[in-house]
């Protein structure tokens, strides 16, 4: 393991919890250890309309250091990806790997991941032992309870044996190196905080579990068996997902389940994949009506199915993304979630009986009217129509905002480098 020491940030952003926790009989909370708990509950609050007024005045915050980062010569390199216009411009960039920490946006813009930790740097793609990891390894790395941000040497493949718990603020940033997470275990970010996942491919991922996993630098317990997901987020916040390309997964490629809230799933691309993103456990868990999802930038790409995503109860805003391809129906839900949508591009297939982007699921007509599901400023191609519903209640709405839209005239634009970037030193980061 080489850890490298870095600089102190000097202001720690301040934290919005939404979502409350309690006990749960979710067999995989068996393996979290009843201080672990306890630590994760000191976190939560429970009020989504504190994140929407906390949204109002961002809105005007975001012009003014837009302005004054104009006046410092960082957009000259400007997409309108307010997200990669902040940092990709630098050709510094691996000097200032923090400063990803500070450009993010919607509802886990909070997330600081291992801003305020040293450096861990990954040069062992092995995976040996899930209860006792080698220093140097990426679960090694995971599991410290400790702020870091950790980086890798090199180019790697790293295949797990077991599901990737990773700890309490944490970023896992892969830019410089072409870093694939395949064909095993994937990463977990279950009863934690504060945690980014940045620049990794992560495929062909398989249920893996009935074993002794390693979750922190004090606790190890029993796991049963994981779904398969790419990124499966259990019942945590401040988490935000940018830059990956996922596909091939055995469930999943995000899900977010069990009361997590306060995530930003920006600039991925996802392919070949059936059930691409859940959120939400289940229609009668309705601890997940305080879940607030930001699904923006994305690129929904070849070979997707269904679910991008499928929602349950929560409040969810789907900005600016690209949906190119889907097969049965672009977005769905049941148990009454808020779906915001606004300014994304969806292409309907030439299936004649797909040309739907929404989908209620397993529910009548008479229930799913009062639902509030909206498209703004949308741009409906090839026969493509949304269903909207709902008496469009400015409240719901608010707790389903949570950045300025652009038009959808330069969604192409601004998802043109969806999926993990081949960055290099010494030159902007671009593909």
């Amino acid at each position: 393991m080489t850890v490298l020491p870095t600089w102190i940030l000097a202001t720690m952003c301040l934290f919005f919890f939404v979502g409350a926790m309690e006990n749960k009989t979710h067999d995989k909370i068996s393996s979290l250890s009843k201080s672990d708990q306890i630590e994760w509950n000191k976190h939560a609050v429970t009020n989504p309309d504190e994140v929407a007024d906390e949204v109002l005045a961002l809105a005007e915050m975001s012009v003014r250091n837009h302005t004054e980062r104009r006046k410092l010569g960082y957009f000259t390199c400007g997409t309108g990806n307010p997200i990669d216009d902040c940092w990709r411009c630098d050709r510094n960039w691996h000097k200032n790997r923090k400063r990803l920490a500070d450009c993010g946006i919607g509802f886990g813009r909070n997330a600081i991941g291992g801003r305020d930790g040293r450096f861990y740097v990954v040069t062992d793609p092995s995976d040996h032992d899930a209860v006792n990891p080698r220093p140097g390894t990426l679960r090694h790395a995971v599991i410290q309870d400790r702020p870091l941000w950790i980086v890798f040497k090199r180019d790697m493949v790293i295949q797990l044996k077991q599901e990737l718990i990773v700890n309490s603020f944490k970023t896992i940033d892969g830019r410089g190196a072409n870093v694939h997470i395949a064909n095993g275990g994937c990463i977990t970010i279950q009863f934690v905080t504060n945690v980014i996942v940045h620049g990794l491919h992560i495929h062909d991922c398989r249920p893996t579990g009935n074993a002794m996993v390693r979750s922190s630098e004090t606790h190890f317990g029993w796991r049963t068996m994981a779904d398969g997901d790419a990124i499966s987020i259990f019942e945590s916040s401040h988490v935000w997902i940018d830059h990956n390309s996922l596909s091939h997964c055995a469930d999943g490629l995000v899900d977010a389940v069990m009361g997590s809230t306060a995530i930003t799933i920006s600039n991925n691309h996802m392919t070949h994949h059936n059930e691409v993103m859940l959120l939400g456990h289940s229609d009668s868990y309705t601890k997940d009506r305080a879940m607030q999802v930001t699904i923006a930038y994305n690129h929904f790409g070849v070979g997707l199915i269904q679910r991008m995503p499928r929602c349950r109860h929560g409040y969810f805003h789907v900005v600016n993304n690209d949906y190119t391809h889907w097969e049965m129906y672009a977005i769905g839900g049941s148990a009454n979630p808020t779906i915001n949508s606004q300014g994304n591009r969806y292409a309907a297939p030439k299936n004649p009986f797909a040309k739907e982007v929404t989908k209620r699921v397993d529910t009548p007509a008479s229930h799913w009217k009062g639902w509030n599901w909206r498209s703004e400023g949308d741009l409906l191609q090839n026969g493509a129509y949304f269903t909207s519903s709902g008496a469009a209640a400015s409240g719901s709405y608010a707790r389903a905002s949570s950045l300025a839209a652009k038009s959808s005239s330069l969604v192409a634009t601004i998802t043109s480098d969806a999926g993990a970037l081949p960055c290099r030193r010494g030159s902007q980061c671009s593909s």
